[in-house]
């Protein structure tokens, strides 16, 4: 029972697809009340849908995660029309191209960062008061297998990953005191849209999956589950840590 999250309240970020609405409906199916985030307020009604199909409450709080005023207003409506926060998933993120960083331009590396770093910061200050309110509340950073190593061609991504990582670290020792645990959940190569430009060509993918034990692509709801574990009262002492779901791909030698 203690992976249950009855009676919880969450938030999930980049929540209209991929990793993030696998992870809200797992949540409403573990028995928590959530709030959804991203742009497309269609998709989000889609996810709404499947999560008070398992009879718990859903909230569209529609903003562009790039849009730190957009971001802390979606926060403040979640935790109003949820009566709080005590799950806060910040999931939105990505990136869109691979090039060698000689010739990256610097508005792309600015957009990575933006996207994948400030929105977390942005959501994170957003919700202290009410995570801390909470007495007991989980904050889960998606980070990516990018942070791990060098990531050729795609240095933007793998640092600003990175840098997630780090902050996590810093804003578990930071809130442990008010029973506030941040963790990072880490995916490997999943198959979603966000991942399709790495899948244009054989040769792109095969070069990929070369590198993964299970030679395969992980999907969502692989990565969900693991995002109910660091929610729920099963991580309970676990904080400041970096959970990899990958394949196999970062114990390669």
């Amino acid at each position: 029972m203690t992976f249950r999250l009855d009676g919880r309240k969450a938030l999930v970020t980049g929540a209209s697809r991929g990793i993030g609405r696998a992870i809200a409906v797992s949540y409403a199916a573990a028995g928590a009340d959530v709030a959804i985030s991203a742009r497309d307020e269609v998709k989000l009604g889609e996810v709404a849908a499947e999560i008070e199909a398992h009879g718990r409450k859903a909230v569209i709080v529609p903003a562009d995660v790039l849009d730190g005023d957009a971001v802390r207003a979606a926060v403040d409506a979640a935790a109003l029309a949820l009566d709080g926060i005590d799950i806060l998933v910040n999931n939105a993120g990505g990136n869109s191209f691979s090039t060698p960083m000689a010739n990256m331009r610097f508005s792309g590396w600015q957009k990575t960062f933006s996207l994948n770093v400030e929105s977390i910061v942005h959501a994170c200050q957003a919700a202290s008061p009410h995570l801390q309110a909470a007495n007991s509340a989980s904050v889960i950073n998606v980070s990516s297998v990018a942070s791990l190593a060098g990531t050729p061609f795609m240095s933007h991504y793998g640092a600003a990953k990175a840098a997630v990582s780090s902050l996590t670290k810093s804003l578990a020792i930071e809130w442990a005191h008010a029973g506030v645990r941040v963790n990072a959940l880490v995916p490997g190569w999943i198959e979603t849209d966000l991942t399709d430009f790495l899948r244009v060509d054989d040769s792109t993918e095969t070069s990929l999956l070369s590198r993964v034990p299970m030679q395969r692509w992980g999907m969502a709801h692989e990565i969900a589950e693991p995002a109910v574990f660091l929610a729920s009262d099963a991580s309970s002492f676990m904080t400041g840590q970096q959970l990899i779901v990958d394949g196999g791909l970062s114990v390669m030698p």
